[in-house]
């Protein structure tokens, strides 16, 4: 790719770029990745990129860990860019590092960060949360009843410091809060409800 090839890639991409955490192993399921569920009639990662994309993110980053081979084959994903992580089993902080790291240098201005194990957040709240972006200093996250969840937006002068933080199973979690003052929230809970599929009481949730 030329230079100039590479400076129009970026300005078609945006200053969003999806990244999708969808490395875990499934511990609690028996040993089965969670990317590889099933959900309406395709694998759990496909369903999550796609509400990435329906947001409004040209550009999809997905970190794959538990299988990852497995979820390269039987997954289409061929218009994302996967990063390995195989660091997986520390937690999902070791996948935000990943993940931030692998956008370093694209252009991104911001992460909109989903978790493939939440199907009940769909493309009307993610792209809520992507509308807050105003620069490379924004964070923003999804609310439900004022409470912070899931998706967030961190914005590329955060990065190093949230990764600095990002261990075991807290991901953004620490900075986040330590930065609270500075984050915007947007209510969703009117469209979009904010399970996780961590046990198999939590698959009557998948389609």
């Amino acid at each position: 790719m030329t230079d100039d090839e590479d400076q129009t890639e970026r300005q078609v991409a945006g200053p969003v770029a999806g990244l999708l955490l969808a490395a875990g192993g499934g511990r609690r399921l028996g040993g089965r990745p969670k990317a590889l569920l099933e959900h309406c009639g395709r694998p759990l990662v496909e369903h999550a990129v796609e509400v990435l994309r329906a947001a409004g993110c040209a550009r999809v980053h997905v970190v794959l860990g538990a299988r990852a081979d497995d979820v390269r084959a039987r997954a289409a994903l061929g218009d994302c860019v996967l990063v390995d992580n195989p660091d997986w089993e520390q937690g999902m902080g070791s996948s935000l590092r990943a993940g931030l790291d692998s956008l370093a240098g694209t252009g991104a201005r911001a992460a909109l960060v989903c978790l493939v194990d939440q199907p009940g957040i769909g493309a009307a709240a993610t792209a809520r949360v992507r509308a807050g972006y105003r620069d490379e200093t924004s964070l923003v996250s999804a609310a439900y009843a004022g409470v912070r969840g899931h998706p967030v937006l961190l914005g590329a002068a955060h990065w190093a410091g949230i990764a600095a933080t990002a261990t075991g199973d807290r991901g953004a979690r620490t900075y986040l809060r330590e930065h609270e003052a500075q984050i915007a929230l947007v209510e969703c809970g009117d469209v979009a409800r904010p399970y996780d599929i961590d046990t198999e009481a939590d698959l009557v949730h998948l389609e």
